[in-house]
């Protein structure tokens, strides 16, 4: 390490740690180093080096979730509450 180093306190899930040691021990290093890298990695990305977003469903997703709310809401339309009878009808 080039230059004089510091500590960071870092709260994390204790089974979330436990799990990230294991991964990185696997990797050949420690979560300092790992850490170490992300850091890195951001600074030369200028941001977190990989994408935070929320999922959006696309347009076919939002039109099947429209359709699946349309049919629940239906009264013509049969439902079900044994999967035996379901699976009968299916087979008709």
């Amino acid at each position: 390490m080039a230059g004089t180093t510091t500590n960071i306190t870092i709260r994390m899930d204790s089974d979330l740690k436990v799990q990230a040691d294991t991964l990185f021990a696997e990797l050949g290093m420690n979560l300092t180093t790992a850490f170490n890298i992300f850091v890195r990695q951001s600074i030369r990305e200028g941001g977190i080096p990989f994408n935070v977003r929320l999922e959006q469903p696309n347009k076919e997703t939002i039109a099947a979730m429209l359709e699946a709310e349309r049919i629940a809401d239906d009264p013509s339309v049969k439902g079900y509450d044994d999967l035996d009878e379901l699976f009968a009808d299916l087979k008709k």
